[in-house]
């Protein structure tokens, strides 16, 4: 019987950038050891994770060895999971990796919740863009639950971050989004990835929250293209059945690392 206190708990794990080889780094950093790291990090501090969200960019490279290792990797959570690509993924990749399971499945009911997954990736290019077919995805997903409490998620950002650099690489058509939002009183959250950086604000009662990458992190507020000194992590969200919602962020320790600046575009 669903009661107040009743709930669901998200884990989203964001921007892992692996690589077909075990060893591949990002800007000087292991992406296979801190998303292990981050992984290990879960396992000890959630119980009972009713969903994986995946935000995009699991690879850095789209090859299909980097997702079977992500899907590898992340097996070791005792939970379902759901992709859905960044800038950096390759679809026809990420579908033979994942070819048999469902987690490439953009909608999905949990409690009184309905989480519902956009591609906002554009082939080939770094920004965003939700294609028509993703509106339309979006739309129906929540007419057809007029009784659900909506978590609505893809990849890149449909706000400013006051980080100059990242202006030009986010969501660009933004209103588009913001338009089918605003006419469903039930949506209660949007969710993405991409900036490497955590971020929670209110907009028009929709919570709006970006999540930390689980390996490098990009400075708040930078005017350029800076690397943070935070720890990877992951955020945890908890739906609640009457509506709200408590998250935060958790990160690993102990990684150290030398920035490699002579990579380019990330």
């Amino acid at each position: 019987m669903s009661t107040a206190d009743s709930s669901v708990l998200l884990v989203q794990l964001s921007d892992s950038h692996l690589f077909a080889e075990a060893a591949g780094r990002l800007l000087g950093m292991d992406t296979q050891d801190s998303l292990q790291r981050v992984i290990e990090r879960v396992l000890q501090e959630q119980s009972q994770i009713d969903l994986i969200v995946a935000s995009g960019d699991l690879s850095q490279d789209g090859s299909e060895a980097s997702y079977r290792r992500f899907q590898q990797m992340t097996a070791a959570i005792p939970a379902p999971a759901r992709w859905f690509p960044g800038n950096h993924d390759e679809m026809p990749a990420m579908r033979a990796a994942s070819q048999g399971s469902d987690v490439l499945e953009p909608v999905i009911d949990l409690g009184n919740w309905r989480i519902t997954l956009l591609n906002s990736s554009i082939s080939g290019a770094v920004p965003g863009f939700l294609a028509d077919d993703q509106l339309a995805l979006l739309e129906r997903a929540l007419s057809e639950a007029p009784e659900r409490h909506h978590l609505v998620c893809l990849h890149h950002h449909p706000i400013s971050i006051g980080c100059r650099w990242m202006e030009p690489i986010g969501l660009r058509n933004p209103e588009a989004l913001f338009a089918i939002l605003e006419r469903f009183g039930q949506v209660r959250a949007l969710l993405w990835g991409h900036i490497h950086q955590e971020l929670d604000q209110q907009r028009d009662g929709i919570r709006l929250l970006a999540s930390p990458s689980t390996c490098v992190q990009f400075a708040p507020g930078s005017e350029e293209f800076q690397v943070d000194t935070t720890a990877p992590g992951y955020r945890w969200l908890r739906l609640f059945d009457d509506g709200r919602l408590d998250t935060g962020v958790s990160r690993v320790t102990g990684i150290k690392f030398e920035v490699d600046y002579s990579v380019k575009g990330y």
